[in-house]
């Protein structure tokens, strides 16, 4: 029989109380892949609303083919965004969303953290979709990406791959940060870093005509207030010592296997892309 979530106030409580596996002086101070792989086997309960969030990704698409094609859509178009030019090089970047929107996975392990993470995210893609229903939207992609270079391969792939629609607010942007705040709670410098990388996402979404500068500022919006209805309030000092200390080297982890992933396009491209 699974156990409840451990409320915030639970988890504080167990961690002053130092109720983690016993160590000797040395070993407290010395942290390895042991305990990384400790932290990263550490059983977590699969909820509903983590069912919930992980099967209404789908209607991200049918939102795209199925109700937006045949409606009025609409431009949000400002005049930074005439300046911006494409940039294919910022597909590497924008693909990291991979990376960002995931470093919860890798850097939070409290019960009641991961709880309210998973309410958060669920919340803003509920509020992403009744917008995209509300206020259909359509990107500024080029008609042509000129180029047999990596990054513009790589574009004319996220171009393939992504629908055009759904647009404003950007669940792209919306979701780095959301996972960059969340980090913040556990170590404010891995969160920091991450909060950086997100904002260089948000850029990205505008070098590829993927976003529009709205998009973009209506994302950070609605992480900012999931994160403030949702999460804010679980107590930093519920985290173990030994969990924050392990966060920058599992966000450093979670940044390795994104840097495999473009090893294996690049890989691809160099053989089939040309």
């Amino acid at each position: 029989m699974e156990r409840p979530p451990m409320t915030a106030d639970k988890e504080l409580e167990r961690t002053r109380e130092g109720r983690e596996p016993h160590r000797s002086a040395p070993e407290a101070g010395r942290l390895g892949w042991r305990d990384i792989k400790d932290l990263m086997t550490r059983p977590q309960p699969v909820t509903i609303p983590m069912v919930v969030l992980f099967s209404i990704i789908p209607v991200y698409l049918y939102i795209g083919h199925a109700w937006i094609p045949g409606r009025t859509l609409h431009i949000p178009e400002l005049a930074l965004d005439r300046l911006v030019p494409v940039v294919p090089a910022w597909s590497v970047i924008y693909g990291s969303l991979f990376l960002a929107a995931l470093l919860p996975v890798f850097v939070v392990h409290q019960q009641e953290l991961v709880r309210r993470t998973i309410w958060a995210f669920l919340f803003i893609w509920l509020f992403a979709y009744a917008c995209f229903v509300a206020y259909p939207t359509v990107t500024p992609r080029p008609a042509v990406v000129a180029g047999d270079d990596f990054f513009s391969w790589a574009l004319r792939g996220i171009y393939e791959s992504d629908i055009r629609y759904n647009c404003f607010p950007s669940l792209h942007v919306a979701q780095c940060f959301l996972a960059a705040l969340i980090c913040h709670r556990v170590h404010r410098g891995t969160g920091i870093v991450a909060v950086i990388w997100a904002s260089f996402v948000g850029i990205s979404t505008l070098y590829t005509k993927q976003h529009y500068v709205a998009d973009v500022i209506a994302g950070i919006l609605l992480a900012g207030v999931a994160y403030v209805l949702l999460v804010r309030r679980y107590p930093r000092e519920a985290v173990p010592e030994r969990e924050r200390r392990l966060a920058p080297a599992l966000a450093l982890g979670a940044a390795g296997l994104y840097g495999l992933f473009v090893a294996g396009l690049w890989f691809v491209y160099a053989f089939n892309g040309t």
